[in-house]
């Protein structure tokens, strides 16, 4: 439950409570000695540092997630951390670092079965690409997610595509 709230506050813009209930989460998570619980928490405090601006916090924290997903096993989380790390280096000066992150996390989520997660991470590999000026690439990778939340029958993912390929025109 502290971990819901401390993530809503982050979105509501209460970044100070929500690390407040974070880290109160996490000592739980870590004091039952639940790792899968304990590396959502430290996502989701990179989440907050990455929002607030301070990306050295951010890295810490994701890694640390990163960390205890692999060792457990965790793809779904491993993916999730990754997808946050390739945002976080989606700079103009780190494109290509953000695609090996987006890439890996692909490829667990493939794994998994993840296709709802595989829409979104091929979403975002087309708008890094189309950042690059690789409009061919990122319209495939839009047309691929295309075909996946067609699948689903996600109308707001297959809307968000089309705008995209629209704009590729």
């Amino acid at each position: 439950v502290l971990q819901g709230l401390g993530n809503l506050k982050n979105v509501l813009g209460e970044k100070q409570t929500a690390l407040e209930d974070l880290n109160l989460a996490l000592k739980l998570w870590q004091a039952a000695g639940r790792r899968k619980g304990e590396a959502m928490a430290l996502n989701s405090i990179g989440v907050v540092y990455d929002d607030l601006g301070d990306p050295a916090e951010a890295l810490v924290y994701y890694n640390r997630a990163l960390k205890i997903q692999v060792e457990i096993g965790d793809g779904a989380g491993e993916a999730g951390t990754l997808s946050n790390l390739a945002g976080f280096y989606n700079g103009p000066a780190e494109k290509q670092k953000a695609l090996g992150y987006y890439e890996q996390a692909l490829e667990l989520q493939r794994a998994g079965g993840d296709n709802a997660g595989m829409a979104r991470t091929q979403f975002n590999m087309g708008l890094v690409n189309e950042d690059l000026g690789q409009r061919p690439k990122a319209r495939d990778l839009y047309l691929e997610a295309l075909t996946i939340w067609q699948r689903l029958g996600d109308r707001g993912g297959e809307a968000m595509i089309l705008n995209n390929v629209g704009s590729l025109l």
